[in-house]
C-alpha cells in the first residue's frame, strides 16, 4: 500500500492538510501524520518515497500518486533550505511522528537522558557549560551558570519552567517543536531536573496554541514513567505579552497577576514559590538531551560564532519568498539568510528593512545586511537577536507608522508596574504622532492628545525629535523590564534610519 506523509503541524492545518490528508485516504494510500518540515511555504507539503510535493491541494493527489504533478519539488532532504542547514534541535523535523515513542527512540530519544542519569548532576552541568549553550528566548544567559546556581541554592523544593510563552512577531519555532518533537522538551527538562535536583516541572503555554498544549499534553502521559519521577504540568496563559518575561510568567503560574517582580532576588534563588528555579525558553531545553548525548557537548561547542554556541533555529517571516525555520550555526549574515535562502521579498519589491528579535527588536538597513547573527554583534549595533524572528519588509514600509506601533504595542502589554513603561509609552505615541505632523497609524489627522501644556507651547520638531530620543532612553534604563526596555530599539533605528518616512 502507498505511504504518504503529511504534517499535522498546525500551520499545515491551517493551509488546508486534513483536506489533503482525507483526499489520499479516499484514493486507497495510507496517510502517517508526521512533523513539519519547516518549508512553509510549501505546506501543505505531502511527502511521497521521500520526494515532495506542495504547496498541495485535494486535486493534485491524482497527479502526485502518477508522478505527473507539476508541484514536485525532488528528495526533500536535498532541497536547497533543507540541505544548507545543519540540523540539530531539529533533527527529526519532517521525518517522525510527534507522538510515537517508538519513532523518538528509533532517532536517539532518551540517550541524553539515560547518560545524564549515569553521570550525575555536576557532570551534567559541566557538560552543559562546556557547550557553550546560551539562552534560547533572547536573553542569552549562559544555561550552565543558571543551572550551577540553582544545584548550589537552599531550597526545600526546586522547579523546572519551560517558558513557551511565544509572543514574539515572527517566531514560530517554540511551537513547531512542542507539535512536532514535544519529548524532546520533555527529555531536555527531565535532564534538567535530574541535574539540579527539581522534582517538579512546568510548561508555561499561551492559549493561543492549542494544538500545541494537546500534544504536550498527550506526551507528557506517555513519557511519565521514563522521565520519573520528575513529573511535568502544562499551565496556560491568557494571552499578556509582558508573560514572556520570567518573573510575570512565575506570577502567572502562580494564580497571582501577570506584572514583573523587581529583581533581586533571582528566580534562581527565589522563583516558582519562592523556591529556587531554572526557567529556559523551549529551543534551550530542547537543545540540552543532543548536548548531553556521547560528545554532544564537545560538537555543540565545535559550532557557532564567538561566545555564540551552538546552532540557532532562525524564523523567516513576513514578506518574504520561502519562509519557515532555518537551523544553523550563528555567525550568519542578514544578506544570506534574506536572499539566499529566503529567496527576497514575496512581493518582489526591494527589501526596505528587517525586524530581528520580535515586536521589541530593532530595524535594520540593508546597509548593514553583513552583520554577523551573534549575540555581541548585535548588541554592538544596538539591536537584538531575541528568539531569531526575522521579519522583512519591502519598500512599501512606512517605518515613522512602525515606530509609532511599538510604543502603543508597548503601552497596550505594559504591566503598569513601572512608570517608564506604563507612561513613557503612551508619551511616546502622542509624540511620534506630533513629530509626524498628526498623522495616526490608520493615516488620518486627528486632533493631537495634549503633552502637559504642549499644545499651548508650540514646540519645534527638532526639540520633539529630541525629547523623543530622551524619552528612549529613560525607557531604556528606567523600565523593570525588557517590555519597556526594548521597545525603543524599534523607535530609535526607525528614526535614525528612515528619517524622510517621520515628517
Amino acid at each position: 500500500m502507498t505511504v504518504v506523509r503529511i504534517s499535522d503541524d498546525a500551520l499545515a492545518l491551517a493551509c488546508g492538510a486534513d483536506a489533503v490528508a482525507a483526499a489520499f485516504v479516499g484514493a486507497g494510500c495510507t496517510v502517517e501524520r508526521v512533523s513539519s518540515w519547516g518549508m512553509h511555504w510549501l505546506e501543505p507539503l505531502v511527502e511521497l518515497d521521500g520526494k515532495g510535493f506542495g504547496p498541495a491541494v485535494p486535486g493534485d493527489v491524482a497527479a502526485i500518486l502518477n508522478g505527473t504533478s507539476a508541484k514536485a519539488i525532488g528528495i526533500i532532504a536535498d532541497h536547497p533550505f533543507i540541505a544548507r542547514q545543519q540540523r540539530l534541535t531539529f533533527a527529526r523535523a519532517g521525518k517522525t511522528r510527534p507522538l510515537d515513542l517508538a519513532d523518538y527512540a528509533a532517532t536517539g530519544g532518551w540517550a541524553g537522558l539515560y547518560r545524564a542519569r549515569s553521570i550525575g548532576a555536576p557532570a551534567i552541568i559541566a557538560e552543559m557549560s562546556q557547550s557553550g549553550l546560551r539562552g534560547r528566548g533572547g536573553a542569552g544567559f549562559p544555561a550552565g551558570i543558571k543551572w550551577q546556581t540553582v544545584a548550589s541554592a537552599p531550597g526545600d523544593r526546586k522547579f523546572i519552567v519551560c517558558n513557551a510563552d511565544e509572543g514574539d512577531s515572527g517566531t514560530f519555532a517554540d511551537r513547531m517543536l512542542m507539535e512536532g518533537d514535544p519529548f524532546q522538551l520533555i527529555e531536555g527538562m527531565a535532564i534538567a531536573a535530574h541535574a539540579v535536583g527539581a522534582g517538579q516541572g512546568y510548561i508555561y503555554v499561551r492559549s493561543e496554541y492549542p494544538h500545541a498544549i494537546a500534544k504536550l499534553n498527550a506526551a507528557i502521559t506517555l513519557a511519565a514513567e521514563i522521565i520519573a519521577p520528575f513529573t511535568i504540568e502544562v499551565r496556560v496563559g491568557a494571552g499578556a505579552y509582558v508573560c514572556g518575561e520570567e518573573t510575570s510568567l512565575l506570577n502567572s503560574i502562580e494564580g497571582k497577576r501577570g506584572e514583573v517582580r523587581a529583581k533581586p532576588p533571582l528566580p534562581a534563588h527565589q522563583g516558582l514559590f519562592g523556591q529556587p528555579t531554572v526557567i529556559n525558553n523551549v529551543l534551550t531545553l530542547a537543545a540540552v538531551p543532543h548536548i548531553l548525548s556521547e560528545g554532544g557537548a564537545v560538537l555543540y561547542d565545535s559550532h557557532g560564532f564567538g561566545r555564540s554556541k551552538g546552532t540557532k533555529p532562525i524564523q523567516l517571516a513576513g514578506n518574504i519568498r520561502h519562509g519557515g525555520v532555518f537551523e544553523t550555526p550563528f555567525g550568519i549574515t542578514l544578506h544570506d539568510l534574506i536572499y539566499d535562502i529566503g529567496g527576497g521579498t514575496a512581493s518582489g519589491r526591494p527589501v526596505k528593512a528587517v525586524q530581528v528579535g520580535g515586536p521589541l527588536g530593532a530595524y535594520i538597513h540593508p546597509d548593514r545586511f553583513d552583520l554577523p547573527f551573534d549575540y555581541e554583534a548585535y548588541a554592538g549595533a544596538d539591536a537584538l537577536i531575541g528568539h531569531g524572528g526575522v521579519v522583512v519588509f519591502d519598500d512599501t514600509a512606512d517605518m515613522g507608522k512602525l515606530a509609532r506601533f511599538a510604543m502603543e504595542f508597548c503601552a497596550v502589554e505594559s504591566c503598569g508596574k513601572c512608570t517608564p513603561c506604563r507612561i513613557g509609552s503612551t508619551r511616546g505615541v502622542e509624540l511620534i504622532d506630533r513629530i509626524r505632523g498628526g498623522a495616526t497609524a490608520g493615516g488620518a489627522v486627528e486632533s493631537l492628545p495634549q503633552m502637559h501644556n504642549a499644545a499651548k507651547t508650540p514646540r519645534s520638531r527638532e526639540a520633539d525629535i529630541e525629547l523623543l530620543e530622551d524619552l528612549c532612553e529613560t525607557m531604556k534604563f528606567g523600565s523593570l523590564c525588557a517590555l519597556g526596555g526594548f521597545t525603543p530599539y524599534p523607535v530609535l533605528s526607525a528614526l535614525r534610519h528612515w528619517p524622510e518616512d517621520f515628517g
